[in-house]
């Protein structure tokens, strides 16, 4: 019975070092895809660039089958470019950038392709807000006072439809606590 002892020793203590060494960490080559969770929320209204946002990982990094960034390591982002919506041709947009990756209390810089997005233009919109407004002004004015009434019911109604379009196309960006995004690895990195 006393054989068993350290036979049972010898197993408990390989259970308890092989998952340290599983998360031991290896080389990242480019081309990987991590995904983060951010710790707070960031908007193109109010962010910089070069603003810090905080994250964790959302899934372990794995390469060859080895765990080199575990599932909740802490990363710090970057707002890599940031544009308000503007009131009728300036479309928002926010886009971030993985900056450091903490494994094992030692932090890492990463080099990361950009995450985010640019609402489409309003162009196209807004035209029509300001073109269907310079027409129902025309007719309004013809009906109302013939050709001199048209052109002053155009210029009104164009005016009104620029009115409405500054009015009803300001809208930013948002990410929310909790918005999970996905970088991609441009250079390799070793995590020790």
């Amino acid at each position: 019975m006393n054989s068993r002892i350290p036979t049972f020793a010898a197993f408990l203590t390989l259970a308890l070092v092989m998952p340290a060494l599983a998360q031991a960490g290896g080389t990242i080559p480019a081309g990987v895809k991590i995904s983060v969770v951010t710790d707070q929320s960031v908007s193109s209204k109010t962010a910089k660039a070069g603003e810090t946002v905080t994250g964790s990982v959302a899934h372990d990094v794995t390469v060859d089958g080895k765990v080199v960034i575990p599932k909740g390591a802490p990363v710090k982002l970057t707002v890599s470019s940031v544009q308000a919506s503007g009131r009728l041709s300036t479309p928002a947009k926010l886009y971030l950038r993985l900056r450091t990756v903490t494994v094992g209390g030692k932090t890492y810089t990463i080099a990361t392709s950009s995450a985010g997005r640019t609402l489409g233009g309003k162009g196209k919109r807004d035209a029509g807000f300001i073109g269907g407004g310079a027409a129902g002004g025309a007719v309004i004015g013809a009906l109302a006072g013939g050709g001199k009434g048209a052109a002053i019911g155009a210029a009104a109604g164009a005016g009104a439809g620029t009115a409405g379009a500054a009015a009803t196309g300001k809208k930013d960006i948002e990410y929310p606590a909790e918005t999970r995004l996905a970088f991609t690895t441009r250079a390799a990195v070793t995590i020790n």
